[in-house]
């Protein structure tokens, strides 16, 4: 009887902490979907800027290559 009771409290202790464990890793999975966002959208716009310089570059490049050849 006594045996019984040692068992029942540590599975009631055991279920306790699973359901704190839990807790903690659903809070840091919605914490961590909000940083990929963030790093979803910075990624994006590096991107974007080195799309813009690249364009910039190749532009410029034929440009001065075209005067160049104009003289």
């Amino acid at each position: 009887m006594m045996r019984n009771k040692d068992t029942s409290e540590y599975r009631d202790d055991v279920l306790t902490h699973l359901k704190y464990i839990k807790e903690k890793v659903d809070a840091n999975f919605e914490h961590l979907e909000r940083v990929n966002g963030r790093l979803n959208k910075a990624e994006n716009n590096i991107t974007a800027i080195k799309t813009i310089g690249s364009t910039l570059t190749v532009v410029i490049g034929i440009v001065l290559t075209w005067l160049g050849i104009q003289q």
